[in-house]
């Protein structure tokens, strides 16, 4: 099948409405959804009458800005069910973050929801070359995280064979991907840099076998990292991007030109806003990504603040796409990092400090890469009694303080304990994570 065939498939109809055809579309998505939040939830009818902005003042997207923002703390603030629009006896599913730094985000689906979303997902995979005839290796995590079921039901609605193996056990996903004759995979793309690695230490060479095409997002990854996996593995690998608080992945999807990820705009419209002013910036400038669910009926989203940092192409693109591109997000406007799949906060490391005796509240933690994968180290400063020479005290208090930040992060690090007053103290803002990754 070519990819002009591809692109032409139905499902990618919308991928190439004419500009004012889809904007029209946009406006009365936006009219309708608009109404729906203001109505059902309290939130945005109390943000909107502050700002004296009733629903029939809004007619189409060029009155997007005057809508009012969110931000994760909206849904934090409302936890469980406060930012849904519809009654639970419409929703038929809910998913949910992993609550690590508090209440987990609620996200919740009516049926015509999961329709999109397949839909969403189904486009996705079209524009990476996907067919009919794919066996689809799933291993993004099954279950409150939106990455597994959501592919998974945009898998079957393309038609395609999918496997749902679910992430981890890594022997066992190279045995099926081989006796099972695999031909796309979908999973984060540092887990499968892992397999990769797998693989070549049990002597299995993925390009002998029929895997040609990788579906990868659920974390930044770099062009060098593309050309990596795809060198390796001798396949196609693309981007694809969403969040639990829009509706998971298949919010953009790159296409064959593997230059930036369209925007589902008729389901999800993308504004670039000025992190610091709030100020809508224009097509082409660098900001914060904001997006406006334009069909989400169980929980609208109203100007939802990523902070994912990125920007729209302004040029068309050569696949014929009508739909706009954002550049692949480099990094946020918060503090959060992501280490192999696993959202950080250093907040989380100082919890996981101020709980092992002997550890100080003065910590650095430095990111780095080596071989494309990323690595987290924490240095931690030690009370004089604690920085002992006594045989064993060290590792003993090394090995508390690793299993303290596992415990609250979920992930293994690196640490590495230093004296007192070894890190460069600041008299503003501690500068507490060190990024040499060069994103």
């Amino acid at each position: 099948m070519s990819q002009a065939s591809v692109d032409r498939h139905p499902a990618s109809q919308p991928d190439f409405l004419p500009r004012d055809a889809l904007r029209q579309l946009q406006s009365s998505r936006l009219r309708d959804v608009v109404r729906r939040a203001y109505d059902h939830v309290a939130l945005y009818r109390t943000r909107m009458d502050e700002l004296g902005v009733r629903p029939e003042q809004i007619h189409g997207v060029e009155d997007i800005a005057r809508l009012p923002l969110t931000v994760k703390n909206d849904l934090r603030d409302t936890y469980p069910f406060g930012m849904f629009a519809s009654p639970m006896r419409d929703v038929v599913r809910l998913h949910a973050s992993s609550g690590t730094t508090g209440k987990p985000i609620v996200a919740a689906y009516t049926q015509t929801d999961l329709d999109v979303w397949a839909e969403t997902i189904h486009r996705s995979l079209l524009s990476f070359g996907f067919h009919k005839g794919d066996i689809v290796q799933n291993a993004y995590g099954y279950g409150l995280f939106t990455g597994g079921l959501g592919i998974h039901y945009g898998i079957e609605s393309l038609g395609a064979t999918v496997l749902p193996i679910s992430g981890g056990n890594t022997d066992r996903q190279i045995m099926l991907m081989r006796d099972f004759g695999v031909t796309a995979i979908c999973c984060t793309p540092s887990y499968f840099l892992h397999i990769l690695d797998r693989a070549e230490e049990t002597g299995v060479d993925l390009r002998a076998l029929p895997l040609r095409v990788g579906c990868f997002g659920a974390e930044p990854w770099t062009d060098a990292m593309r050309r990596r996996i795809e060198t390796a593995a001798d396949i196609r690998a693309f981007d694809i991007y969403g969040l639990t608080e829009i509706i998971g992945p298949g919010v953009a999807a790159e296409c064959f030109e593997q230059n930036g990820l369209h925007v589902f705009e008729d389901h999800f419209y993308p504004e670039i806003i000025d992190p610091d002013t709030l100020e809508p910036l224009p097509d082409g400038a660098q900001g914060e990504l904001v997006i406006t669910t334009l069909s989400k009926q169980a929980m609208p989203m109203l100007r939802y603040r990523t902070r994912d940092i990125t920007s729209i192409h302004v040029e068309s693109c050569p696949c014929g796409r009508t739909i706009r591109r954002i550049h692949r997000v480099s990094h946020r406007s918060d503090d959060m990092f992501i280490i192999r799949g696993v959202n950080v906060f250093p907040s989380q490391i100082e919890t996981a400090l101020l709980g092992v005796e002997g550890a100080l509240p003065h910590y650095q933690i430095v990111l780095t890469r080596h071989q494309d994968l990323d690595h987290l180290e924490v240095r931690v400063e030690v009370t004089p009694a604690a920085f002992s020479d006594r045989v064993g005290a060290m590792e003993e208090l090394r090995g508390k303080i690793s299993r303290a930040i596992e415990h609250t992060i979920g992930l293994r690090t690196a640490v590495r304990l230093v004296e007192p007053h070894t890190l460069q103290r600041s008299e503003g803002k501690a500068k507490r994570v060190v990024d040499q990754r060069n994103l």
